[in-house]
């Protein structure tokens, strides 16, 4: 078997697929860590899926589901490596095959939480999780067992849809193009990891509809400038840049969205 570094070689050189429709990626979910897998949307785009199971499914498996018979399954999930969080609409049948279809030791729960778009209210890594800060104190505690993870009740950029508008892996983040230097080196000490902000799908804030990322690859939409993608390989580290480069980068990408 591959080790997970030469893994990470792969998914880095293969990693943007600019094919990949921007209304599909709102249904897959990738998670962290070493126990990884992919949610994937039933019934979706037919070229979507080959390209998604021709990157992954030699490494991970790719499980095709609804959530409580919709679709945008990423809008309504969460989780990491430890566990898989969905929201009290999905069904007995779907919760027993996503049970069935994760990998050994992944913890799937199911959360009665009046905020169920659990994908668009948290957003985490296997250490930290930011979330919505109307969410149930029941539910904080739901994340905090199931997940692993430290919870902070937060906004980025004045937004409560956290899971939205920030985007970050165990190397890295991205959060809103409006979030001020000040809360951005607050985040960045709170998820200790470093955050930059930015823009998906030429010029697109919310980074959550347009940007599927872990530790070793990144899938965005078919609209992201290269530019956009630039920063994503730096601020996640899938390939070798210095802080320099991810300056410069930012620096072009708002000159394409003024220009």
């Amino acid at each position: 078997m591959e080790s997970w570094e030469s893994w990470k070689q792969i998914w880095r050189w293969s990693g943007f697929l600019k094919e990949l429709k921007d209304d599909v990626l709102n249904c897959l979910k990738r998670e962290n860590g070493y126990k990884i897998y992919a949610l994937a949307a039933i019934g979706g785009s037919e070229n979507f899926y080959s390209v998604l199971e021709a990157e992954l499914a030699d490494h991970i498996p790719v499980i095709h589901t609804s959530i409580g018979g919709v679709r945008l399954v990423g809008n309504l999930t969460v989780g990491n490596r430890r566990g898989l969080l969905v929201p009290s609409t999905t069904t007995d049948q779907e919760l027993q095959h996503l049970r069935n279809s994760l990998p050994d030791g992944v913890v799937i729960q199911r959360v009665e939480e009046r905020l169920s778009a659990l994908g668009n209210c948290v957003s985490c890594n296997d250490h930290v999780a930011l979330v919505h800060t109307d969410l149930d104190r029941e539910t904080e505690d739901i994340i905090a067992d199931v997940l692993g993870v430290e919870v902070f009740r937060q906004t980025v950029a004045g937004n409560a849809l956290v899971g939205s508008y920030c985007k970050f892996t165990n190397q890295g983040g991205m959060v809103h193009p409006r979030t001020s230097m000040e809360d951005i080196e607050e985040l960045s000490s709170l998820l200790q990891v470093p955050l930059v902000a930015g823009t998906i799908n030429r010029g697109s804030d919310v980074l959550g509809g347009g940007l599927i990322v872990n530790d070793w690859c990144a899938f965005t939409g078919m609209d992201t400038t290269s530019t956009e993608i630039n920063v994503v390989e730096s601020i996640f580290k899938l390939q070798d840049q210095g802080a320099d480069t991810i300056v410069n980068d930012m620096r072009a990408s708002l000159i394409d969205q003024l220009s």
